[in-house]
């Protein structure tokens, strides 16, 4: 039974490791918050206390570096302020893991990596990035620094936009005035992430970079709609003007579908939500 520990049972990383633990694996996952660490319990997760600030900090935390494959999905919350305290704490981690028996490290990057320009075809991996270039100078440093240690096979998931569950597009801007619809979407749903990362361990696709983004771009004014009309969600007051070329930034998904992956949920039209009550 392999052992896989899980750097941030949040939205995420929980789904990722109830469906790890369903799959077979023995799944260890931290938490910053003690109080979350015992509700994850409850649920059947092994979970530790642990925080990077940026020294490691916690309780029992140095079980997490006995497993072989060690998947890294911090919070959002790490990347307050101007960044660099992310960092430090992606270094920190990085020095854990040189000095563990973890073997693969998944690390949970993002779309926003690529510069934010209109083109012809669909952004893939093989665009070439650098810090100036792209539209996120802390997301590109944050991969480039969990890259530079020979100890262990380095697996990068750049992630859309996560929806699924109560992550409903649309809600935020229920009302609001001259609402971006113009332009086309770059989501994956909740259970196609985990999915993917499941998929990544089980196939062994190592050393490798992938986009994770449902292969289906609606407009955003078509996502908001479907989900007003679904799940009775007040529309925007109105959409802006925009020029008919004009679609947005797009991302493939073909590198994945290419390894045999399958999108639950390959259109956002028809991904599939729990409000909250």
């Amino acid at each position: 039974m392999k052992k896989v520990s899980i750097i941030g049972l949040g939205w995420l990383g929980e789904a990722t490791g109830l469906l790890l633990q369903k799959q077979g694996y023995l799944v260890l996952g931290s938490s910053t918050r003690s109080e979350k660490v015992e509700l994850l319990r409850e649920k059947g997760l092994d979970a530790v206390h642990f925080t990077l600030d940026p020294d490691p900090k916690g309780i029992d935390y140095q079980r997490l570096f006995d497993s072989e494959i060690l998947v890294v999905t911090l919070p959002p919350r790490s990347r307050q302020g101007d960044g660099e305290a992310y960092l430090q704490q992606l270094a920190s981690l990085r020095d854990l893991v040189a000095n563990s028996a973890v073997k693969q490290v998944i690390f949970i990057s993002s779309t926003g990596i690529y510069p934010n320009e209109n083109k012809a075809v669909p952004y893939t991996e093989e665009e070439e990035i650098s810090e100036s270039t792209s539209s996120n100078a802390i997301l590109y440093r944050a991969e480039a620094l969990m890259g530079t240690s020979p100890t262990y096979d380095l697996t990068v998931l750049r992630m859309g936009g996560l929806m699924g569950e109560d992550r409903i597009p649309g809600t935020y801007f229920s009302r609001k005035e001259q609402v971006a619809g113009h332009t086309r979407v770059n989501f994956i749903h909740q259970e196609d992430a985990a999915g993917m990362i499941s998929w990544v361990i089980g196939q062994g696709l190592w050393n490798q970079t992938f986009n994770g983004v449902a292969p289906k771009h609606p407009l955003r004014r078509e996502v908001y709609q479907h989900n007003a009309s679904a799940l009775g969600i007040p529309l925007p007051a109105s959409f802006q003007d925009a020029a008919d070329e004009e679609v947005g930034r797009l991302i493939s998904s073909e590198k994945i579908v290419s390894t045999g992956f399958t999108f639950e949920f390959p259109d956002p039209l028809t991904f599939s939500y729990v409000p909250r009550p």
